[in-house]
């Protein structure tokens, strides 16, 4: 496989970018519940179970296909030259919601598993898979302050530099 930077496509994004969106975009949530209802096709697994895990499934994937979108449209910014600049704190917001609600996802995995007979392990690995998740999200809440400083101090160069032109 080669690997073009020249923009093709409506958004202009380069052939790995392409290739990203091939492997995450087309395994849509839907597809994602389907697959889970029909593996706990059990008697003995109560009906709001099965409800809960296929809505836990269905919503995660839904928050990594989200995820994936917005690096790509950073991934176009960047390309583009104008990551630093406003538009791109609205897909920052939507990255750190998404870890946000998959933290959130993980943990109620972990608590519905609890109850089970899962092991003990498993259910800890889970809820530490949570609070990674939450630390995700708070370090692009930190990167996200950095970049509104980066942004800020740009103008700032730019005045200045617009003053020394005046005086020279």
């Amino acid at each position: 496989m080669t690997v073009t930077t020249a923009p093709t496509g409506p958004f202009g994004q380069c052939l790995v970018q392409r290739r990203l969106a091939d492997l995450v975009l087309p395994a849509p949530a839907p597809a994602a519940c389907h697959t889970v209802w029909s593996d706990l096709d059990d008697p003995a697994v109560p009906l709001w179970a099965r409800v809960a895990f296929v809505a836990i499934g269905g919503l995660g994937v839904l928050t990594m296909q989200v995820f994936a979108v917005c690096i790509w449209r950073l991934l176009t910014l960047v390309r583009r030259g104008s990551v630093f600049s406003e538009a791109s704190f609205r897909y920052v917001d939507v990255i750190v919601g998404a870890f946000a609600a998959a933290s959130v996802l993980a943990l109620a995995l972990g608590v519905l598993l609890a109850p089970g007979g899962v092991a003990p392990g498993m259910v800890g690995l889970i809820c530490g898979a949570s609070l990674v998740l939450a630390g995700i999200a708070l370090l692009v809440l930190v990167m996200r302050r950095l970049l509104r400083q980066a942004i800020e101090q740009a103008g700032e160069v730019r005045t200045l530099r617009s003053e020394l032109d005046q005086a020279v």
